[in-house]
Order: C-alpha cells, then structure tokens, then sequence
C-alpha cells in the first residue's frame, strides 16, 4: 500500500530535487541552454558582492519580519486561546478568510493603502497628524507590512495550537503560590507554548527568504531577494544554472534552520524530562 507513496515521492519530490542539485554544476550555454560540463563557478558567483549582497539583505529582511511578526503572532494566538468556543470560531474563521483570496490581490490591495493618494495617508490628513502625504508605498517600510500582513497568520495559529494544550489548571495554581499574573506566565505559560513560537519562526523566516512577489509589488524592485535573483536568472538571464546554485543554497539555509529548531525542541523535551 506505501509502494505508490514512495513511486510519488521518488517521481515528483526526489527526483526534481536531484535534477536541480546536478544542474548547479552545470554550464551555462551561450545564448541559452546547458552543457553539462561539471564546474563549482555558478557556487563561486554567489560570492560575488553584487550577489551575495542579496543574500544578506534576504536575510535581514527575514529577521526583521520574523521579530516583528513574533511580537504581533504570539499575544494573537495566547489571546485566542484564552477565548470561549465560540470566540474561538470567530477569530478563526477571521484570521483564515484572507487564504481564500490570493496573495497578489491582497498585495495590490495594500497598493491602494499606502500610495500617496491612499486611504492611510487621507486618514493621517484628516486627524490632523501629517500636513502633506508621507511615501509609504515602494520602500523597505512597506516591504516589511507586507510579510507580517502575509505571514502573521502562520504564527498565530502556530502559537494557539500550542496554548490551547495548556493546562490552565497550573496558571491558576501558580496564582493561589502568590505568583504574580507576568511570573506565572513566563515561568509556565510561556515555556509551555514556546514550541508553537518556534514552529511559527520557522513557518514564517523561511518563506520570508523568497517571496520575491512582495518585494516586487510593494518594494517597486528597489529591494531585490533571493527569490527574485532567481526568477531574473531563469527568466532575462536565461542562466539556469545559477538559478539552481541559487536555490540549492537556500536549500542549504532551510535546512539549517530546520535542524536548529529539531534541535531546540529536543533540548526542551530532554529538559522537561529532567
């Protein structure tokens, strides 16, 4: 019964994989094309200031988005949590209408947001808070609004399948020892749901790394990202290649970053046994 799993697997999984992993030793051709002569030179061009500036800038974005949504994700779900059944639906079902309708409306909708014409700075006018419009749009601000307002829900239902597990039975027992609501929090509650934290850092770094989509949109191509480095090389570059060298790297980093939080979550487990 698990043979057709494997077959689908090694067929549309695997396979792609290795394909794109020996096409990053591949040369390019001239023109377009791919001699398959082995070379590292498409591993070594990632060195290169003008390319492995992206992967910096990639990744500083990453961080700042992922801070930024940990701050705002968390309390979210912790606060859903603590709701009734029927809050819970609610919240729920709000926080997963935006999946229904796709990311490139949505991003062209916050288009119309941030303009200078648009709806935030006419508000800002109207309270009297700014005397001409600010220049929201095409900047690495709005980038930033961009992957929280993309990525937020990843971690807030991270974070709320983690808090609805948790036994407020010890919140409660904790109060009646003379904790106070902060110190019972961070000495139970928090330890508690800080895998959901983490399982949401992942959920939303990663991602973060190559939704060149947003950078595009709402960055006016001023901020380039990995993804988008790929999708120029693959496109107007005709350099496939690199492209793959690219995306074996980001492969790399994924990969790491999902070792690391295996490894996290294993010290934690090891230390609740103690």
């Amino acid at each position: 019964m698990v043979l057709p799993l494997y077959l689908f697997t090694l067929i549309f999984v695997a396979g792609p994989l290795l394909y794109v992993v020996a096409l990053s030793f591949a040369t390019p051709a001239q023109g377009s094309g791919v001699d398959w002569i082995f070379t590292v030179e498409n591993y070594k061009k990632i060195f290169e200031p003008v390319y492995f500036n992206t992967f910096v800038q990639s990744f500083k974005l990453a961080i700042t988005s992922t801070v930024l949504i940990s701050l705002i994700g968390y309390p979210m779900g912790y606060y859903i949590s603590r709701l009734g059944e029927a809050g819970k639906k609610r919240a729920m079902l709000l926080l997963m209408l935006p999946f229904w309708i796709n990311s490139l409306i949505r991003m062209y909708g916050w288009i119309i947001i941030l303009q200078k014409k648009g709806v935030l700075n006419h508000v800002l006018k109207l309270l009297g808070l700014i005397d001409k419009p600010l220049s929201l749009l095409y900047s690495y601000q709005a980038i930033v609004v961009g992957m929280i307002y993309v990525l937020l829900p990843f971690m807030t239902i991270s974070v709320y399948s983690s808090a609805e597990k948790l036994d407020w039975s010890l919140m409660e027992a904790a109060r009646d020892l003379g904790a106070s609501r902060m110190k019972a929090f961070w000495d139970i509650a928090f330890p508690l749901t800080r895998p959901g934290l983490l399982t949401g850092i992942i959920l939303t770094f990663i991602p973060s790394m190559g939704l060149f989509f947003i950078a595009d949109i709402l960055g006016g191509n001023k901020i380039v990202l990995v993804g988008s480095l790929i999708q120029e090389q693959m496109t107007r570059g005709s350099n496939w290649p690199f492209a793959a060298a690219l995306a074996v790297v980001l492969m790399i980093m994924t990969t790491l970053m999902i070792m690391l939080y295996r490894r996290l979550t294993n010290m934690k487990k090891l230390e609740g046994i103690g």
